[in-house]
This record gives structure tokens, C-alpha cells and sequence, in this order.
């Protein structure tokens, strides 16, 4: 999973667990109603805005997103100039013995070697991107729709809270509870939106265009192999995806001087 990830939930829930330690009584925090109110109402709302199919796969997208170690521009760059190199040796159907771990990458090998023509494989590769690109997005909006309804629960929690405390000014031992209800909720809203949902929504944003700009490697890699173009070619086109200061860098630029024809 990704590590910052990780880092970023267990080091803000450690902090507010020890500033609550730190305060008093930690069991004070825990109100079941005010638990049921904000979570049950946030699930509420994101399958009232979608479906609850998209509400589902959103999850599983997000913990695939987060499990699944994309490889660094640089590794991917240099492998689909080694299929280039192999292409130009032994033919396009040399790549049919190629089987890269990355399901992507191996579809485009596939599709080579299978003949796909210029247009074909590039449209095939791309429809691919878009759907993926697709369901990323409706991860990220339920999950900012559930980080945006989550602090307006914890705020009809508050007033849930407070008008049961005024309808019971008159027994004084169920006002405590009724302001428990009120102030904890508006809390647990307000931290399953900013330490949970959002920055889960802005990081799925960002996984996204980094699968994005992979799988873009992959096709531009896979039409430059296509069209025949010499490994040094196809990889100087690849590097226009890198860093200004990773362009530069040698890699496998240490190439034989009659593979560029």
C-alpha cells in the first residue's frame, strides 16, 4: 500500500487519540449515536447521489489504487525500448513470448504482436485509458461527496443533540448525554471529511494521473514500435514524460550506433 498513505491516517489518528488521552478520559469521545448519525447519514447521502454499485467499487478502486505499486516512468520507459530493440531483431511476434506484470503493458504487446495496424492499437489502448480514467473520477467524486456531507451530518447531529437537551431542561442528568450527542457528532463529521475522505478523494486524483501518465508511456511506446522507429528515437520521444532534470540523465542511451536506422 502506499506509504504515505499509511503514514498520513495512523500519525493524524495518533495525534488526536493522544490529545484526547492527554485531556481526560478517552472513553468520554465515544457516542454511539453520534457515530450512526454521521456515518450512516454520510453512506445515505453518497448512495442517494450514486449508485450504490459506484459507492461499492469506489472502495475497491481506492485500495487498488493505494496496494498497487505503480513502476517509476524511468523503468517503464527503458523496458519498451528492450521491446523495441527485440521487435526490430526478431519481428513484432517476438513480443508474444513477453508476459510483463503489468496487465497494460502486456495488452499492448499482445496487440502488436498480434498485427494490430497503427489506428486500431492506439484506439484500443486509449479506450482502455479513458474507461480507467472513468472509474477513477467516480471514485473520487463519492468520495468527496461523502467527505462534503459528512461535517453537514455532524451538524444535524448538533442540533438533534440540542433539541433533545431542550426538551429536557427539566430532568438534569439527560442534559449531559443530549450535549454529548450534539458536540461529538460535529466532531466525528468534521474528521471523517478532512482526515479520511477528502485527502483519500485528492489522493485517488493523483494516483490517477500517475496510472494515467504510465499507461501514456505504454501507448505512445507501443504505436513508436508499431511504426518501426528505432530505439533511439522511440526512447528520446519517451522522455518528454520525465522530469526537466531526468531527461538528461543516461540510461539506455548507450546504444549500438546502427540501431538508430
Amino acid at each position: 500500500m502506499d506509504v504515505a498513505t499509511i503514514i498520513g491516517l495512523v500519525s493524524g489518528s495518533l495525534l488526536i487519540l493522544t490529545a484526547i488521552v492527554l485531556g481526560g478520559s478517552a472513553g468520554i469521545f465515544i457516542n454511539v449515536p453520534g457515530i450512526l448519525i454521521v456515518l450512516g447519514g454520510s453512506f445515505a447521502a453518497a448512495c442517494i447521489k450514486f449508485t450504490l454499485a459506484d459507492v461499492l467499487n469506489s472502495f475497491k478502486v481506492a485500495m487498488k489504487a493505494f496496494s498497487v505499486k505503480l513502476e517509476a516512468p524511468e523503468t517503464i520507459i527503458k523496458k519498451m525500448v528492450d521491446y523495441a530493440r527485440m521487435a526490430k531483431k526478431e519481428g513484432l511476434i517476438s513480443l508474444d513470448q513477453e508476459n510483463p506484470d503489468d496487465p497494460f503493458m502486456a495488452k499492448a504487446l499482445r496487440y502488436l504482436s498480434d498485427g494490430y495496424d497503427e489506428q486500431l492499437l492506439a484506439e484500443m489502448l486509449n479506450k482502455d485509458i479513458n474507461l480507467t480514467i472513468n472509474r477513477h473520477m467516480t471514485g473520487q467524486n463519492v468520495f468527496k461527496g461523502i467527505g462534503d456531507s459528512a461535517p453537514a451530518f455532524g451538524m444535524i447531529g448538533t442540533l438533534i443533540g440540542l433539541v433533545q437537551m431542550l426538551a429536557s431542561m427539566d430532568d438534569p442528568a439527560s442534559i449531559g448525554p443530549s450535549m454529548a450527542v450534539a458536540l461529538l457528532t460535529t466532531l466525528y463529521g468534521a474528521l471523517v471529511a478532512n482526515l479520511i475522505c477528502l485527502p483519500m478523494a485528492d489522493k485517488l486524483a493523483l494516483r490517477s494521473q500517475q496510472e494515467q501518465q504510465a499507461k501514456s508511456i505504454v501507448r505512445e511506446a507501443a504505436v513508436g514500435i508499431n511504426q518501426a522507429l528505432s530505439p533511439m528515437v522511440l526512447e528520446e520521444s519517451l522522455r518528454i514524460y520525465l522530469a526537466p532534470k531526468a531527461r538528461n540523465k543516461p540510461d539506455a542511451k548507450d546504444t549500438p550506433a546502427e540501431e538508430a536506422g
